[in-house]
């Protein structure tokens, strides 16, 4: 396939070779040549005229079964903690297999139609009441849209205490159930190349032991996997932690063998300097949210501080729970908005951010062949539509993706092979796929309430 005509495109790099005019050769999945290009005989055209041209964008953090958790009222309007305990652990014991299949397939829907490629999932609901496998679940709809699966295999040895009597208890398991049914997932899915499984605990300060932490770091660097977990999402992660061991959550991960580039952790938004520097120090990474700690009014990270030091920051919806959307566009937006606004015109460059969706999220989960339009490379491209009057007027095109607040693909392409053409997922009826949501949302709803009225 030749992709011509381009001539407003940002590669995910920074500084030389950041942009690019031409057209793109992909052969074998992979990007073989970029310039002044023209069409083989035979060679099937993509005509990007009028469109911008960006990588595959790479998110690094999401919930997809929050899919079918939007707008839940009573937690929109609480801030993290309670609502945690109103939205996520409320609703986990009500999903079945069909309902969660909708929720992740409306979650990846919505990613590829937004420009994602890869997308790590980090599941950590896993209990003995579901009769199906969440893994599987995940692995199978990415592949049936021919999207890069990265799945943060979650889980928990001890649950978060709510004061609410009627909350359900957290599912827990043993640490070797963890270990090793992370290991089975890894063993019946990671390919190193379309799939990869990371060693996942929910919050490493909350839901595990200091001896555990260390096992499941000693277990994922002998068998070659990531570490991935959430930290310090808001203040009273920095607070329990100060409490309980006397450091701030960063400095006390070191400790614990948690720090180091093969691991990366999700929101960072409570960072005092010095652990912003032992970050980028260590090469740890970290996956910004910044739609889900504004939604959540948790603040924002310093993904800015960390980037100026040569640290490692990618870019993650979250779950829909706590943002309504799994929209890569708005995700870009909220970025370079929201650092602007805090600290200043300068904060941040809308070629930084698409660089932390794209080359960013590579470092981070260890993706090399993936995040950047370059000869060698993988072919993960999207073609965006710039026909919405959002896009009129711009004279530096090339940063809609990032400046409009809304990112419309015409054309997605992963590992080489066309994934969405001309705005449509080839077996995904959009009406129907609403329809099977609201029905599944619905359900939700009526086995949440038939349960409380089930005495505890």
């Amino acid at each position: 396939m030749l992709i011509t005509h381009i001539s407003d495109c940002l590669t995910g790099r920074l500084g030389d070779g950041e942009r690019f005019s031409g057209a793109i050769r992909i052969e074998g999945g992979k990007i073989t040549e970029m310039g002044a290009l023209t069409p083989r005989p035979g060679e099937e055209v993509l005509d990007a005229t009028g469109c911008v041209v960006i990588p595959g964008l790479v998110n690094t953090h999401h919930h997809l079964n929050q899919s079918l958790l939007k707008a839940v009222p009573k937690g929109m309007n609480l801030p993290l903690d309670p609502w945690l305990m109103h939205v996520p652990y409320t609703w986990w014991p009500h999903f079945d297999e069909a309902t969660y299949r909708t929720a992740v397939r409306v979650g990846l829907v919505e990613l590829a139609l937004t420009g994602a490629t890869t997308v790590a999932e980090h599941h950590y609901i896993y209990a003995e009441s579901y009769d199906y496998n969440p893994s599987d679940v995940f692995f199978e709809e990415a592949g049936k849209l021919g999207l890069r699966a990265v799945l943060a295999r979650g889980g928990m040895t001890r649950g978060r205490a709510f004061d609410d009597p009627a909350i359900p208890a957290a599912p827990c398991e043993s640490l070797d159930t963890f270990l090793s049914e992370t290991a089975k997932t890894a063993a019946k899915w990671a390919d190193g190349k379309m799939r990869k499984v990371a060693l996942a605990p929910t919050t490493p300060t909350f839901n595990v032991t200091p001896e555990e932490l260390r096992e499941i770091a000693g277990f994922g660097r002998e068998n070659g996997m990531l570490l991935h977990a959430h930290l310090s999402e808001n203040e009273s992660y920095a607070r329990f932690t100060m409490d309980k061991y006397g450091q701030r959550p960063v400095h006390w991960l070191a400790g614990q063998d948690w720090l180091g580039p093969d691991v990366w952790f999700a929101h960072l938004v409570d960072l005092d300097p010095s652990e912003v520097a032992l970050l980028a120090q260590t090469g740890t990474g970290m996956a910004h949210c910044p739609n889900a700690n504004a939604r959540l009014g948790s603040g924002i990270a310093p993904a800015d501080a960390l980037h100026r030091l040569g640290g490692k920051v990618s870019m993650g919806v979250d779950g829909a729970a706590a943002n309504e959307a799994a929209d890569m566009g708005a995700l870009l937006f909220s970025a370079f908005t929201l650092h602007r606004a805090t600290k200043g015109a300068e904060a941040v460059r809308a070629e930084e951010v698409l660089h932390w969706a794209s080359a960013g999220g590579a470092r981070v989960l260890d993706m090399p062949e993936v995040g950047t339009l370059a000869p060698g490379m993988a072919a993960d491209i999207a073609v965006l539509d710039l026909t919405a009057p959002r896009n009129f007027g711009l004279h530096d095109r090339a940063l809609a993706p990032v400046i409009t607040g809304g990112l419309v693909v015409r054309d997605l392409i992963v590992d080489g092979k066309v994934v969405l053409a001309a705005g449509l997922l080839p077996g995904i009826d959009l009406g129907e796929l609403g329809q099977e949501a609201a029905r599944a949302t619905q359900s939700l709803v009526r086995r949440q309430r038939e349960s409380a009225l089930v005495p505890v």
